[in-house]
């Protein structure tokens, strides 16, 4: 492995691999507000009923159902830009065309046709999300795989702020509701110039031969390795006690400690932010430093004690600047953690399969969020209180870092960086 200065520390953002990232992460996150909470608040504004806007809720089901169409851009590749870029460049060309078209029609009047243009730029957006994750997981030398995730991180939550919050102060102030969707399908064009200009990865591997064979073979080839299954249990385990602490810590803040919503509003918007992308781009900084193995390590260590910020709130006094600094470490641990994690789910994926292999790793890694934070959480919380349930999401942490201590020569093989 080379040891240039351009791969370790700080100079590893500097390779013409890893920037790009930044604006492809921009453009995979663009289009999520578009079709959730930015719909839902132009719904609201237009009148539209309490019944018909929870019916946008299902908008978003193609995110949680993209693995089912992953081998597609596995086996089938546009005769442009490649096997991957090629997804991508169709998918930001025609989410450009679609959110624009969003911005021709009214809730209040023209609401299905809205709905089903919706559910088409989540298609596509999944599918540049699918394509995207591919892309990253092949252009990225081993060394490179945490600072590639932490821009995607860093590029993903800043499009949520531009599609999210920054587009609800322009349609209500400034443009109106109809010209910041045709806005941001000028900014979804802008991106796939990004998409023109990335690098091809090195290393072109050859398409499955058929469809079949990009359904059956990554699932084979997955379960081929020794530890497949101890993998995955890792996948679903590594940030569980993050998940439990934050399922409910919007309510924790408010209810628990008695936080007006303004203040957790700004502090988690600002700190909270501010501090995810700092821990991300520190995650891919010390990464390739100090390796995949070392770095998920120490970085979910972290992630584990900063719960016990949230035992401090709720043992002491209502205080502003402590949860500001409470936020900030959580969100800095939970970045660090972030950047290591999606590094592990590239090195994980083989090359001919990644679009499918990351789509289900990735797919699997929620499932500790949501069919285990989610449910049991609130009975927890109640049961045992805010104090011991914090404690509580410490331990809950443990037995993923166990099993990582278990499996460290494995780990050790995916990273020619350690």
């Amino acid at each position: 492995m080379s040891t240039g200065t351009n791969r370790r520390g700080v100079g590893v953002y500097a390779s013409p691999r890893v920037y790009p990232l930044l604006l492809l992460g921009f453009a995979s996150g663009l289009p999520l507000a578009l079709t959730g909470g930015t719909l839902q608040a132009w719904a609201t504004v237009a009148g539209v009923s309490l019944q018909e806007i929870g019916f946008l809720t299902l908008v978003g089901t193609a995110y949680t159902l993209k693995f089912l169409w992953a081998p597609l851009v596995d086996r089938y590749a546009f005769p442009l830009l490649g096997r991957r870029r090629g997804w991508i460049l169709i998918s930001q060309l025609l989410l450009a065309v679609l959110i624009a078209c969003m911005g021709m029609l009214d809730p209040g009047n023209q609401l299905m046709w809205l709905a089903l243009l919706a559910v088409l730029v989540a298609f596509w957006s999944a599918t540049q999300d699918i394509a995207f994750d591919a892309y990253s997981t092949d252009v990225l030398r081993d060394e490179e795989r945490a600072a590639g995730a932490a821009l995607k991180v860093m590029g993903y939550r800043l499009a949520m702020i531009v599609s999210g919050g920054l587009a609800l102060v322009m349609a209500g102030s400034w443009l109106g509701w109809q010209n910041t969707y045709m806005l941001m399908g000028g900014l979804m064009a802008l991106c796939a110039l990004a998409t023109w200009l990335a690098p091809e990865p090195e290393h072109v591997a050859r398409a499955p031969r058929t469809l079949a064979l990009a359904v059956v073979e990554p699932l084979r080839e997955f379960f081929s390795r020794p530890g497949a299954w101890a993998l995955l249990l890792l996948i679903v385990l590594y940030k569980l006690g993050d998940a439990f602490a934050g399922a409910l810590s919007t309510t924790f803040l408010l209810r628990g400690v008695g936080f007006s919503a303004e203040e957790v509003g700004m502090v988690n918007k600002v700190f909270g932010l501010a501090a995810t992308i700092l821990g991300a781009l520190a995650g891919g900084a010390f990464m390739a430093r100090i390796g995949l193995y070392r770095s998920l390590m120490l970085f979910g260590l972290l992630q584990a004690v900063s719960n016990f910020g949230y035992w401090v709130l709720a043992v002491t006094p209502q205080n502003l600047l402590s949860m500001g600094a409470v936020v900030a470490l959580e969100n800095i641990c939970g970045g660090l953690g972030t950047a290591a994690f999606v590094a592990l789910l590239m090195a994980l994926c083989k090359q001919q399969f990644s679009a499918t292999q990351f789509a289900l790793l990735s797919a699997l890694s929620a499932v500790g969020r949501t069919y285990l934070a989610g449910p049991l959480t609130p009975p927890l919380v109640q049961s045992i209180g805010w104090p011991g349930f914090f404690v509580l999401t410490v331990f809950i942490a443990l037995p993923g870092l166990a099993l990582l201590w278990w499996m460290r020569s494995t780990v050790k093989s995916l990273d020619a960086g350690s």
